[in-house]
């Protein structure tokens, strides 16, 4: 097999490097953009002349190429995920471990994001690469409306938020350090309407109760953050620590009024000792 890539990436002019370097970035990312970066342009680029063989490829493993060629994108589905408007595989093996995983935060950020995209896109305000823009400040006042949250407080975490989403192509940022001011503006890739279904989308519309599991992200498993399990953590075992001391020092208060009843009991013993001898010793 290996020999037979090799033919092919020589009538291409590459090599397994240049192949394996593809391969990479698509499993590492998910995702290839090509209006991303010089780099994620060139490895479009490389995609459009391998495609053949990156699809065989990734088809030993179950994992399914979506390439939008209109937008120039290419994201990768684990075994079993849904692809839009693609029939899906009968007898698919599911793969928990390939699947992406997002926190809670992520999910409802992903969700209004389809659902500012989708009223833009009702109202013609879509630019020539299929990108909403969109503002932090109507970000924060709808994810609040559709789904009662809030943007973290806390900036690391804010920025740790919208870092993850540009990670998944699914944002473009131009200043990360802006994340605190309303006024700052930010565009909303078309590759999100690929990660939230139609069904979903409406019930979010609708302000129906819409609770933040795996089917709300397609391909997508919700779990707690890190950042969330260590706090949750520090908290057991802050908790059992504080109940550990107050066992502590019950445990010494009943040996010190043990050793007070003691004390008292032998100071009444000396004290009758010292009248009776008074009385009687003369």
């Amino acid at each position: 097999m290996l020999q037979f890539i090799e033919q092919k990436l020589e009538k291409q002019g590459l090599d397994t490097r240049e192949l394996s370097e593809l391969l990479i970035r698509l499993l590492d990312y998910g995702v290839i953009c090509r209006d991303e970066s010089q780099i994620e342009q060139q490895l479009y680029d490389r995609y459009l002349r391998l495609e053949e063989i990156v699809a065989d490829y990734l088809e030993l493993i179950g994992v399914r190429v979506q390439h939008d060629k209109r937008f120039q994108f290419i994201r990768l589905y684990p075994p079993g995920a849904q692809i839009p408007g693609v029939q899906d595989e009968q007898n698919a093996i599911q793969s928990p471990g390939l699947r992406m995983r997002l926190n809670q935060n992520e999910v409802a950020l992903i969700l209004v994001l389809r659902a500012q995209y989708d009223k833009a896109l009702r109202e013609g305000q879509v630019d020539e690469q299929g990108c909403v823009m969109v503002s932090l400040e109507s970000l924060s006042i709808a994810i609040k409306n559709l789904l009662k949250r809030t943007l973290p407080e806390n900036m690391t975490e804010r920025k740790q938020l919208f870092r993850r989403l540009k990670q998944l192509r699914l944002i473009q940022i131009a200043n990360e350090d802006r994340l605190d001011d309303g006024d700052m503006w930010m565009r909303i890739r078309p590759m999100i309407m690929s990660y939230v279904s139609e069904q979903v989308l409406a019930d979010l519309i609708e302000n129906e109760d819409v609770e933040l599991v795996d089917a709300d992200v397609e391909g997508a498993a919700v779990e707690p953050s890190s950042a969330e399990t260590e706090a949750e953590d520090a908290a057991e075992s802050l908790a059992d620590e504080t109940e550990e001391k107050e066992l502590e020092e019950q445990e010494l208060e009943e040996q010190t009024v043990e050793a007070v009843d003691d004390k008292a009991v032998d100071n009444e013993v000396v004290e009758s000792e010292t009248v009776t001898t008074s009385l009687f010793g003369e």
